[in-house]
């Protein structure tokens, strides 16, 4: 069973609200932020923190994706695929979370922070590529008589291995996908930011449900602390979508890349500093 402790501390909705707005932001970067918030703001195991911090991540991004949705921007087929094949793969990754050493779990979650902080530092300094390469077109490219995605079999096998790696992360670690999600979708697909973003949050929402459902099913509660904590991320979700255009995209990427290698650092530390 997957209970939650039930004690009330207005702490875990202000600590579900900065993670809801970083996601709001970024569209990634705040679900990896969730975990954490739990483990050393509340005192929480990784193994509980885990889909608690997926349940909070999962609904604020499906508030977020809503605008997306509203605004034409969300790639609803290429989202439906990818969060088809992440739902089948993340009972895999919330499998192996569960035999995992708690400390093997928490280092291996901090490892992937340094690597989406290193990964969203260097594309918010427009480091993305080496000087002189040639740069190949992404397999994923719209149509520029439709405007939507050309699909043929190589689109549909990237856009569903991304699905499978978010799917897996979110099984294992408790987050929502999206820093997979997003610097795929840059990488591998012409899609605009706005579009990326949004479809990303409506993946991660997708995903979510499902792990969520799973990890339900196995006898996880929330808790009143949990559900404070959901309800501060969905608040802080409608905060950063408002916010989102009228601040600097890049100077919010290098603030939170920064604070993300300093929590990572952090977790290392609680997993083997002794």
């Amino acid at each position: 069973m997957l209970l939650a402790p039930m004690s009330s501390s207005p702490t875990a909705a202000i600590l579900g609200a900065a993670v809801g707005l970083v996601l709001g932001l970024t569209g990634a970067g705040g679900g990896i932020f969730a975990v954490p918030a739990l483990v050393f703001g509340l005192g929480w195991g990784v193994p509980q923190a885990g889909p608690v911090a997926l349940l909070a991540v999962g609904a604020s991004a499906a508030v977020g994706s809503a605008q997306g949705l509203r605004a034409g921007l969300v790639r609803y087929r290429a989202a439906l695929l990818m969060a088809g094949i992440g739902v089948c793969v993340a009972p895999l990754g919330s499998w192996v979370a569960h035999r995992l050493p708690e400390h093997w779990l928490v280092g291996l979650f901090a490892f992937a922070m340094l690597i989406v902080a290193a990964r969203m530092y260097r594309a918010s300094r427009g480091k993305g590529g080496v000087a002189g390469s040639v740069v190949l077109p992404p397999p994923c490219r719209l149509d520029p008589a439709t405007g939507r995605l050309h699909w043929t079999r190589r689109v549909a096998s990237t856009l569903g291995a991304i699905g499978a790696v978010s799917g897996f992360a979110s099984g294992l670690l408790g987050v929502g996908g999206g820093f997979v999600i997003v610097p795929a979708l840059r990488r591998f697909s012409d899609i605009t930011v706005h579009g990326i973003v949004a479809t990303s949050l409506f993946v991660i929402a997708l995903i979510s449900a499902g792990t969520v459902a799973n990890a339900w099913w196995h006898g996880m509660h929330p808790g009143t602390q949990g559900w404070l904590f959901v309800a501060g991320a969905v608040a802080g979700m409608v905060i950063g979508r408002m916010l989102a255009p009228r601040l600097a995209a890049a100077r919010l990427q290098q603030l939170f890349s920064v604070l993300m290698a300093l929590v990572a650092a952090g977790m290392f530390f609680k997993a083997f500093g002794g």
